[in-house]
């Protein structure tokens, strides 16, 4: 054998192992890029009810927060 045809032997087994390691890490990438991505939708939609159930209470806190300031002034008045 000459040293050109075990060099090129040697290289392509390199070259094997290169692409057998590429190919895993894609798929662990493709894997990992799901996985946030639902994790992404379930921090959106938590997201979501929090600013809904914010702003349920806003609508019942404010009328809540005005009646309590009417009624301390009503208090002091009296007094």
């Amino acid at each position: 054998m000459d040293w050109a045809q075990i060099l090129v032997i040697i290289l392509s087994i390199f070259l094997a192992i290169f692409l057998l390691l590429a190919i895993t890490l894609t798929v662990l990438l493709i894997k990992v890029t799901r996985q946030i991505k639902e994790v992404a939708g379930t921090a959106a939609r938590t997201a979501q009810g929090l600013e809904k159930a914010i702003a349920g209470l806003t609508t019942i806190t404010s009328p809540l927060i005005l009646f309590q300031t009417a009624m301390k002034y009503i208090k002091k008045h009296k007094k």
